[in-house]
């Protein structure tokens, strides 16, 4: 995955590009499951950056992104840090709302 420049509406695209449909990803993996609502994902564009920088967190074993809600799905080895999914929402981009 490439590194995609973010505008100043905090979203790679506006919001101009994809319906906001939620993902065909489904994910099913043992592990911490904790779900997390992002603010600012529109698209795919999105979604994939905001997994990237999260999937790069230690023990992080899945990550699904739904720009459609705003939710982000994420399974790991054990409890995360909610301080370092937030650095790694920011790195990308956009605004860990909080737990979902």
């Amino acid at each position: 995955m490439t590194s995609e420049t973010i505008n100043s509406s905090g979203s790679c695209c506006g919001g101009s590009c994809g319906s906001g449909a939620p993902s065909a990803l489904q994910i099913q993996a043992p592990g911490v499951t904790t779900v997390y609502k992002v603010s600012g994902m529109t698209c795919g564009h999105c979604e994939g950056a905001v997994s990237e920088e999260i999937s790069a967190l230690d023990g992080v074993t899945s990550v699904a992104a739904v720009a459609g809600t705003g939710e982000v799905t994420v399974i790991s080895a054990a409890p995360l840090d909610e301080e370092a999914v937030r650095a790694a929402v920011d790195e990308a981009g956009y605004e860990l709302v909080g737990r979902a």
